[in-house]
């Protein structure tokens, strides 16, 4: 209920915000129309130049209480009269739209959903986080810190505002609608996070979003088992369940504590020495596709440590050894400092270097 009405107050705000622009502009288009209508009789009924049809307009509807341009007749005055009468409505329409805007507050409304819509339309590339809870909030601290550009969405205005304080761009919305993806950009985004509170809503995300942009990698949370193997037949790419997860990772804290630490310490986190990044090969980036790993000496020129290689068919090759192949379409995942990955990124792609994306210093 909290829910449908924070959506229908937004969707009030934003249509009273075009009412208001409607209303001023046809009462402004009434004011000229009625200018028009002075300058033209002034000028074909009483015969004057335009000028001083224009300027006799002018000072009438503007009631400043000027003498005549030129002596006028009954019939002229009459006119006079009714045009006097025109003016002040017209004027007096656009000064109440204006003084109810004003006080309302939607003129400052207007500004938001404008700077919000420049900011969403300027995304490109971006990831979009839905929900704003204590997953989706996580996501965002880690995404800014690694630098990457990403918004926030959340049906609820208290979420929105928190995120808004922390200085993340964010849009309140029903994720699961398409109306509010499509204001997020999805179909240029490159990533969705579905970490809303109900199973039932992230899965509608998931839905939405492969249907708009079937390129996107979908991440749903999940609360159960049951739960994440919807999600995955509904196509997302990757799903969590925090309790799911979270009991396989204190049970590995507890039997592996210091593997677990070096994990968590290369993974997350802005003070890491070292970092795990993927790097994705493209035979028209690449100049060592087809080589072996011997051959296109990674690691000694730039010092960073290929882990693992995924193959375009899913196959994982763990520890890759000196003969490995590298090949069209391989997901290199290695390890090492900022500077060891920033050369490494510029060894595999020199024509993209800006893909993938290397660390940066200090976070």
């Amino acid at each position: 209920m909290n829910l449908d009405r924070q959506i229908s107050t937004q969707a009030r705000i934003e249509e009273q915000y075009r009412r208001i622009q409607q209303e001023l502009t046809g009462g402004a288009v009434a004011l000229v129309g009625v200018f028009w209508l002075g300058t033209i009789w002034y000028h074909l009924i009483e015969g004057w130049r335009w000028v001083d049809a224009a300027y006799m307009t002018m000072i009438t509807l503007a009631t400043v209480g000027f003498l005549e341009v030129q002596p006028l007749g009954d019939r002229g005055r009459l006119f006079t009269m009714s045009l006097i009468l025109l003016g002040v409505i017209s004027i007096g329409y656009i000064v109440n739209r204006f003084t109810e805007a004003l006080i309302q507050g939607y003129f400052q409304a207007g500004l938001r959903i404008q700077r919000q819509r420049r900011i969403m339309e300027a995304l490109s590339g971006h990831y979009i986080i839905c929900g704003f809870g204590r997953m989706g909030r996580q996501a965002a601290l880690e995404f800014q810190s690694e630098g990457v550009r990403f918004v926030v969405t959340d049906s609820q205005s208290d979420p929105i505002h928190a995120a808004q304080e922390l200085g993340f761009p964010a849009l309140q919305g029903d994720a699961t609608l398409d109306e509010t993806l499509l204001k997020l950009g999805v179909e240029r985004a490159v990533c969705i996070i579905a970490a809303l509170p109900s199973d039932a809503e992230n899965l509608y995300t998931v839905l939405s979003a492969k249907t708009l942009n079937p390129m996107i990698r979908a991440i749903a949370r999940a609360s159960n088992e049951e739960a994440l193997q919807k999600l995955q037949r509904a196509g997302a790419d990757a799903v969590i369940s925090p309790y799911i997860t979270g009991g396989k990772r204190m049970a590995a804290a507890a039997l592996r504590p210091q593997v677990m630490d070096f994990v968590d310490g290369i993974l997350t986190g802005t003070d890491r020495t070292f970092y795990m990044e993927e790097f994705q090969l493209d035979a028209s980036t690449c100049p060592h596709v087809g080589e072996s790993l011997r051959e296109a000496k990674l690691r000694s020129q730039s010092g960073a440590l290929v882990l693992a290689i995924r193959r375009s068919d899913g196959t994982l090759i763990s520890g890759p050894n000196a003969d490995t192949t590298l090949m069209q379409g391989d997901q290199l995942i290695c390890m090492g400092t900022a500077e060891q990955l920033r050369r490494l990124n510029q060894i595999l792609c020199p024509i993209r270097s800006d893909s993938p994306r290397p660390p940066r210093h200090g976070q």
